[in-house]
């Protein structure tokens, strides 16, 4: 089990013992948003997230 399933496996038993912690959270990540999300996916999906980041950063750059 890596760092991560542990981390939400923690979270899970917070929100079971207090429910209103959960609701606070997604009103935070609502705001902020969830970086770790895009890469939770298997490898193929990290490739993918990380060349359409890069892609739109270099759009933007040869824009201006």
């Amino acid at each position: 089990m890596n760092h991560r399933e542990e981390q939400e496996k923690q979270q899970l038993e917070e929100y079971k013992k207090n429910p209103t912690i959960n609701m606070a959270d997604s009103v935070n990540r609502s705001k902020i948003g969830n970086l770790g999300a895009l890469t939770s996916g298997g490898f193929l999906t990290r490739i993918i997230t990380t060349l359409v980041i890069i892609g739109g950063l270099l759009l933007l750059l040869f824009l201006k």
